[in-house]
């Protein structure tokens, strides 16, 4: 909770004024003691003035790109579409000197909505195998896993199966993979 100057002032009246102490006093309104001795020491120091409020620092962020370079390679974006962020980067350092990392253009170009999501290929399960078997011991699967036994530690587990028959011909179970 912020104070205002004068609610400030009737604290530190109050404080002064108090018959049982100082940090009983803070404790009873809810103050913390470096808050108040902050105050007061300012109060001390500057009179009334120096319980205004302090003007907030502003949200400057240091490494901001200003929006002129922002501008910039929205620009050289739309004159070379066929670039790449990391290209765009490189050219910006190339023409105008500004360095600026290729993240730090995608990330502004995605959101002027210059960049969108790659068109994925979606890719449709067949209905039936391609190499169907006729027979058995055609054609054999293998599968390889492991898994962990608590107080044992890793095992793994190699199987061979007939594609047919869906019978395992043969399987190994190992405590390491080199066997």
């Amino acid at each position: 909770m912020r104070f205002t100057q004068a609610e400030k002032y009737e604290i530190i009246r109050i404080v002064e004024g108090s018959e049982i102490g100082p940090n009983r006093t803070l404790r009873e309104l809810g103050i913390h003691k470096s808050t108040f001795y902050r105050w007061y020491g300012r109060y001390k120091e500057l009179g009334f003035d120096g319980l205004a409020p302090k003007p907030r620092a502003s949200n400057n962020c240091w490494n901001r790109i200003p929006d002129k370079v922002r501008n910039q390679v929205v620009e050289l974006a739309l004159e070379v579409p066929e670039l790449s962020p990391r290209e765009l980067a490189f050219r910006m350092i190339e023409t105008k000197k500004y360095y600026i990392s290729e993240s730090s253009v995608y990330r502004i170009l995605k959101r002027r909505g210059l960049i969108t999501s790659p068109a994925y290929l979606l890719m449709q399960a067949s209905s039936e195998f391609k190499d169907k078997t006729v027979r058995p011991n055609q054609m054999w699967q293998t599968d390889f896993t492991y898994f962990k036994i608590i107080g044992w530690g890793w095992y793994y587990l190699s199987t061979v199966l007939d594609d047919y028959s869906r019978y395992i011909v043969h399987w190994e179970l190992c405590s390491n993979m080199k066997t």
